[in-house]
C-alpha cells in the first residue's frame, strides 16, 4: 500500500475540532504522535512494495532502479509529511491529517510510476484503488469527487494517451510469486479498510452515546439548581403550572408550601458563606429524604423554596410541613459550626378552582409572612 496508508485517518475525534489556539499541548502532542504512527505505516508499505518490485527485478521483469526509485520517492514523501507535521503546519487545517492532498499526491505518484514501469503496472494500479478507498473514508463529498477526477484524468492519460502495455507479470515462477504478493497485499489492505471502517462506526456510535449523555446532563443542569440539587425556579414553576392543569382536569386537590430558612443572612454573616451553602445543601437533602416521590421541591430564590404537594388537602399539607419543620429543627447543625442552628418557616395553601399560579403563590407568600411575624420556626396556612 505504498501510499494507501496516507489516507488512513486517525481517531474520528479529529473531525470536529476548533482552531489550534483552543487545543491543549497534550492534545497537540497526541495528534502529532498519531500522524507519526500513520506515516510509519505508510513508510512500511513503501518498503514492502519495494521488496515485491525487487522480486520482479530478480525475475528480469523490471529493473532494480524502479524498486529503488519507488521506495526513495515514497519515503521522501513520508519524510516531508512528518516534517510538516512536526512544524505544526497540519494544525492549520480542519483535517489535520491532510488526507485529500496526500491522496491526490500519492495517486499522481502511482500513475507516474505506472508510466515509467508499465511492465509491473499491476502493483501501482492496485495501490491506486486502495489509496482512493482509504481517502474516501475521511474526505468530504467534494474532496472525494476531486480526488476521483484526478484519478480518472490520470488513468485516461495513461490508457488513452499512451500505448504503454500495462503488465501483470506471470511468465516465470518469480513473476507469479510477486504478482500473487501484489494481490495478497492489496486484499490485506482492503481488509484493513474494512476493519478501520468498522472501527470508525464503533467510534461514532460511542461518541453518539457520550453526546446523548452530555445533552442529557445539560438538560438536567438546565432544570436543577446546582447548589442544592432541587429544581431551579423556572423548572419548579413549570411543574406547578403542570400540576395546576392536572388538578383542573381531574378535580384533585393540590397544596403548595413556600419555605424559608429563618435568619439565613445571619447564618452567612456569623458562620460564613461556605457554611451557609452547606446549610442549604443539607436542608435540601433532608427535604428530599422526607417528602413523597410525587412531591416536587425547588429553589424559589435565595433561601426560599417551593414545595408542590399533589393530592393533599390543607390539613394534610399543614401536618406534612409541621413534620418537616420538626425534622429540620432537630438536625445537629452544630456539626457545621459551633452554636449554629437552622429552622424553617413555611406558608401553606391549597389550590382553589380556576386559580392560577400567581394568586396561589401570593396566598402562600402571605402565609409565610404570617409565620415569620409570629416568631419564625413555625407553619402558617392561608
Amino acid at each position: 500500500m505504498g501510499s494507501a496508508a496516507s489516507s488512513f485517518p486517525g481517531p474520528i475525534a479529529g473531525v470536529l475540532e476548533g482552531d489550534r489556539s483552543k487545543l491543549t499541548a497534550e492534545r497537540l502532542a497526541r495528534r502529532a504522535k498519531q500522524r507519526r504512527q500513520i506515516q510509519s505505516m505508510i513508510g512500511a508499505c513503501f518498503v514492502l512494495d519495494a521488496v515485491v518490485l525487487l522480486i520482479y527485478a530478480h525475475a528480469g521483469t523490471t529493473s532494480v532502479a524502479v524498486a529503488t526509485g519507488y521506495a526513495l520517492t515514497g519515503l521522501t514523501l513520508v519524510a516531508i509529511y512528518v516534517l510538516l507535521s512536526e512544524l505544526g503546519v497540519h494544525e492549520r487545517f480542519g483535517d489535520h491529517y491532510l488526507v485529500a492532498p496526500q491522496s491526490a499526491i500519492n495517486m499522481v505518484n502511482l500513475l507516474v510510476f505506472t508510466y515509467i514501469a508499465p511492465e509491473v503496472g499491476v502493483l501501482f494500479l492496485c495501490n491506486l484503488f486502495v489509496v482512493f478507498g482509504f481517502g474516501a473514508l475521511r474526505t468530504s463529498t467534494r474532496q472525494t469527487a476531486i480526488i476521483w477526477t484526478v484519478m480518472v484524468i490520470g488513468l485516461a492519460a495513461l490508457f488513452l494517451g499512451t500505448d504503454k502495455p500495462i503488465g501483470m507479470p506471470t511468465g516465470t515462477r518469480l513473476d507469479r510469486l510477486a504478482t500473487m504478493l501484489v494481490f495478497a497485499l492489496t486484499i490485506g489492505r482492503c481488509m484493513c479498510l474494512g476493519i478501520f471502517s468498522s472501527s470508525m462506526q464503533q467510534s461514532l456510535y460511542q461518541s453518539g452515546l457520550k453526546l446523548k449523555e452530555a445533552y442529557r446532563r445539560i438538560e438536567q443542569l438546565a432544570e436543577i439548581d446546582e447548589l442544592t440539587g432541587a429544581f431551579n425556579r423556572r423548572s419548579i414553576m413549570r411543574v406547578l403550572d403542570e400540576e395546576i392543569a392536572r388538578s383542573a382536569r381531574s378535580g384533585s386537590t393540590t397544596a403548595v408550601a413556600l419555605i424559608d430558612l429563618d435568619h439565613f443572612k445571619r447564618i452567612n454573616d456569623v458562620h460564613g458563606h461556605p457554611i451557609g451553602d452547606e446549610a442549604l445543601r443539607t436542608f435540601a437533602i433532608s427535604m428530599f429524604a422526607n417528602i413523597r416521590s410525587i412531591d416536587r421541591f425547588g429553589r424559589y430564590g435565595g433561601e426560599e423554596f417551593l414545595l408542590v404537594l399533589p393530592d393533599l388537602s390543607q390539613d394534610q399539607a399543614m401536618r406534612a410541613l409541621e413534620r418537616l419543620r420538626g425534622i429540620i429543627a432537630d438536625l445537629d447543625w452544630s456539626a457545621f459550626s459551633p452554636g449554629m442552628k437552622v429552622t424553617i418557616s413555611a406558608g401553606v395553601t391549597t389550590l382553589k378552582p380556576r386559580e392560577n399560579s400567581d394568586t396561589l403563590l401570593a396566598r402562600a407568600d402571605g402565609a409565610l409572612y404570617a409565620a415569620k411575624a409570629r416568631g419564625r420556626n413555625r407553619i402558617a396556612g392561608a
